[in-house]
């Protein structure tokens, strides 16, 4: 069986840790998207840790964890956090890396970092891991697969005439130093002795994986509204974060995804500019901020304070209608306990007329939130394992949000570790 699970709005939803949760009962798990410039934060048995490009089940003997090849693979960043874990007590993982995932290169974190300079104040919060540029090369048909470390006479040749056009950018629009097409080389033979240990046909592997019955596990990336088609355009990411994209990122049929997990935060939260209707300031937020998350809202990969909101009613509606969502899994609800009243963004207000219709980046920036406020439940909720046993005011807070949204809230996540998880049968 497969199964996706897939963020709702942002990023930053608390995926790794669900991930991890539902690592325990699968074989393998795929990363079908993105690069190391999001973080997925876990905590469990070993410590907590950030992971930005191994899959969230190197935790488990059991697992085998695959780097699909929708990833943007930054071979330095996955040979130092697998050394970072192995350190740290986990036993080494079993690694898959897709023969047809592509490289990120040096100079794409270069440009990255160039292009966010020259735009100055209009730029687009990149986390500058070279995911634009990595994207940009792979659609442009001038990327580097891993496939190609193989053949060195080819891989030279085709090096040379990339670096042409890299160097002309380089000199005319960025005014920085040129890239040296033999350095470029023998840092990609580094790489090949770093990968091909590692190095499958990740499509043929899971095609008999599926015919066995395994249980596979596709993990995304960032959420809903970060994708560069449905989501808040153009301060999106660079790779389809919806969990159709698995299918291709991982290389298998739509139809073998038979479960999508769709994972919504009980407030909101973002990192990077954008669009953010139910945005708050102030107090208020750095309050949420230092109480949420496991630690407080500070992205994995950047350390960058997260923007904060209250949750979202419109944009998560849309985020699980877009994800094909079966099960909505609710995550840091422990956080809230501390408030008298909760506001919910219930509809969005228009040039005077309110919609719950998610809009285009638009109107969205003219969009002004409708808020209801419920009653807070005022205690911790943490260790409570049944959801008949969470507070009135609790269970009316995820019946409201259920409502609204559209989607069954299956799974209630009430603390950082493991097993803080209520599991809610619909």
């Amino acid at each position: 069986m497969v199964r996706a699970v897939v963020g709702a709005n942002w990023g930053d939803e608390g995926k790794g840790k669900i991930t991890d949760m539902l690592g325990q009962e699968s074989d393998i798990i795929v990363r079908f998207q993105g690069g190391a410039n999001a973080g997925h934060t876990i905590v469990n048995d070993y410590g907590k840790f950030a992971l930005h490009t191994l899959p969230s089940g190197v935790f488990y003997n059991h697992t085998t964890s695959i780097i699909g090849n929708g990833v943007a693979l930054n071979i330095p960043v996955l040979f130092k956090e697998i050394k970072e874990i192995v350190d740290r007590g986990v036993p080494m993982p079993k690694i898959l890396v897709s023969d047809r995932a592509q490289m990120v290169m040096p100079y794409h974190i270069l440009f990255d970092a160039y292009e966010e300079e020259r735009l100055a104040g209009k730029s687009f919060g990149s986390t500058k891991s070279g995911i634009a540029p990595f994207y940009s090369d792979k659609y442009a048909k001038i990327g580097f697969q891993v496939s190609e470390l193989f053949d060195e006479a080819a891989l030279k040749e085709k090096i040379e005439r990339v670096i042409v056009q890299k160097n002309v950018i380089l000199e005319h629009l960025y005014h920085k130093p040129l890239i040296d097409a033999d350095e470029i080389f023998n840092t990609l033979m580094e790489y090949k002795e770093m990968v091909a240990p590692y190095v499958c046909d990740v499509s043929a592997f899971l095609y008999e994986a599926i015919k066995e019955n395994k249980n596979i596990l596709l993990e995304g990336q960032l959420g809903s509204l970060k994708d560069p088609d449905h989501g808040i355009y153009p301060m999106v990411t660079s790779s389809s974060t919806l969990a159709a994209y698995g299918a291709i990122g991982a290389g298998i049929p739509p139809y073998e995804i038979k479960q999508i997990i769709t994972v919504c935060k009980a407030y909101s939260s973002a990192v990077g500019a954008g669009a953010f209707v139910s945005e708050i300031f102030g107090e208020e937020a750095d309050e949420l901020r230092r109480r949420g998350g496991d630690g407080g809202e500070y992205g994995a990969t950047t350390g960058r304070p997260r923007r904060m909101g209250w949750f979202d009613c419109v944009a998560s509606k849309y985020g699980c209608r877009i994800q094909g969502t079966t099960d909505v899994a609710f995550t840091v609800l422990d956080v809230l306990g501390y408030l008298d009243e909760i506001p919910v963004c219930t509809g969005y207000e228009i040039d005077g007329e309110v919609t719950t219709d998610f809009p285009t980046t638009g109107k969205l920036e003219k969009a002004k939130p409708v808020l209801e406020v419920l009653p807070g439940w005022k205690c911790d909720i943490r260790g409570i394992k049944n959801y008949e046993e969470l507070p009135e005011n609790c269970r009316k807070y995820i019946e409201f949000v259920e409502e609204h949204i559209g989607f069954p809230i299956t799974m209630i996540s009430n603390g950082p570790g493991r097993n803080d998880i209520i599991y809610r049968n619909k």
